[in-house]
């Protein structure tokens, strides 16, 4: 297998991971950006196929991210959402791991490639898969964050008098 080849199972393996977890949220919000980051994936398929086909495709900004700001901002109000995150909590950290790794990918493909404009496109995707990390990463912070309340370790040394 070639690494292009590589690289568009990798895409098609991500897509089918997003929308895995799609299906499985009840969560109409992360349902959308679930959705949005397989649709990504798919672009990401799309512009590796035309590199192997020796076209190159211009590529759409991805505006999966700004989507999922305004997800969290709704999230923060709804306290009753996080206990229902929380039993995809390992899902949300396998996703952080694949999208650190296709960043590492991309990059390293970028780097050993001649052509400038090809480049321009592997590094393109290599920034929207580090979007893709930050709101997998987010996510995951934000499940947890009832669990790491900074005032527990503030306070712990303290003595009663």
């Amino acid at each position: 297998m070639n690494i292009l080849d590589f690289a568009m199972k990798m895409e098609q393996d991500g897509k089918a991971y997003y929308e895995k977890l799609a299906a499985e949220t009840t969560v109409s919000g992360l349902k959308s950006i679930f959705t949005s980051l397989a649709a990504d994936e798919q672009k990401h398929f799309e512009v590796i196929r035309a590199i192997k086909a020796g076209t190159n495709l211009k590529m759409a900004d991805s505006m999966v991210l700004e989507k999922a700001k305004n997800l969290f901002e709704e999230m923060a109000a709804d306290k009753d959402i996080v206990g229902s995150l929380k039993k995809s909590l390992d899902g949300y950290q396998h996703a952080r791991k694949i999208e650190a790794d296709s960043v590492r990918f991309y990059e390293d493909m970028a780097k050993k490639e001649v052509n400038p404009e090809t480049e321009q496109l592997l590094l393109k995707i290599a920034n929207e898969e580090k979007k893709h990390f930050n709101i997998m990463d987010n996510l995951y912070d934000y499940v947890l964050a009832p669990q790491n309340f900074l005032a527990w370790g503030e306070f712990s040394n303290l003595k009663e008098f």
